[in-house]
């Protein structure tokens, strides 16, 4: 069966310069996500990660090889994709409901849509807000909204136009440690309900593993994906599974991994 996500022999160096002396970003990326499947990019800072997802979005064309989504080689911006990043980036003068609806008013077929589904389009948004715990903010403005309420603004901004595939880049990372577990868990429950493709990069490996199906470990710049390690703890998880046995040792497994990076970078540099 096809994969849905499909990088083929991908390199990236980010101008003619750096192709021609051979530096690149990322290098020699081979990776195959089915569909529905959910990901994790894990590694030390500075290992490309953000890079990866740039490419997987489209907003950079690889230097060398293929990426193919959904069976259709990548050449611009996905419109099937929906991203969320670390920083909310809420637009300060929309209230929530009129940032969630942003991407109707870009993203064809739904803008051209907009002027005579506006009901049916706000009826959605204020459907995806109530999943998030969001009922009753829908005309508050971001201002008026703790950070971790900004973040679920976000992903459902990110979700409103139904993409295939969610690219999210350290989206909880600046978030205390309680509504972080609470946001896991509602992107769990979304992604779950609505089956879309996610590839998560991240720095917390504990939310790596309760979350994903697959994590990959990236080597130090230039990136390149060392390890492949399916979690293979049984769905739906619960936060209770953070504290067994079998979710320590995936974890420290990896943190083993990025050590050995870290380490290995030091020497180097020395």
């Amino acid at each position: 069966m096809e994969a849905f996500v499909d990088f083929r022999d991908v390199w990236l160096a980010y101008n003619d310069e750096l192709l021609q002396q051979g530096k690149f970003a990322v290098e020699a990326i081979d990776l195959k996500v089915a569909r529905g499947e959910f990901i994790a990019i894990v590694g030390p800072s500075g290992c490309g990660k953000s890079t990866f997802m740039k490419l997987a979005t489209g907003l950079k064309p690889p230097s060398r090889g293929e990426i193919r989504v959904d069976g259709k080689t990548v050449h611009g911006p996905l419109k099937i994709s929906g991203m969320a990043f670390q920083s909310a980036s809420l637009l300060p003068w929309r209230t929530t409901l009129a940032n969630v609806m942003l991407p109707l008013e870009i993203v064809e077929p739904f803008r051209s849509e907009l002027k005579h589904k506006r009901q049916e389009f706000e009826a959605r948004a204020r459907a995806l807000l109530a999943r998030v715990g969001l009922a009753g903010y829908e005309d508050k403005f971001p201002w008026q909204l703790s950070g971790g309420m900004q973040q679920r603004a976000s992903i459902c901004r990110a979700l409103i136009h139904e993409p295939q595939l969610l690219l999210l880049d350290e989206p909880f990372g600046a978030l205390d440690a309680f509504t972080r577990e609470e946001l896991w868990c509602i992107l769990r429950d979304l992604q779950s309900a609505q089956g879309f493709n996610v590839i998560l990069v991240t720095h917390d490996l504990r939310e790596s593993v309760f979350l994903a199906d697959t994590i990959y470990v990236m080597s130090k710049s230039p990136g390149r994906f060392l390890l492949k390690r399916e979690v293979g703890l049984p769905r739906p998880r619960e936060l209770d599974v953070t504290y067994t046995p079998e979710f320590g040792e995936i974890v420290h497994e990896l943190r083993g991994h990025i050590g050995a990076l870290k380490k290995a970078g030091a020497e180097i540099a020395q």
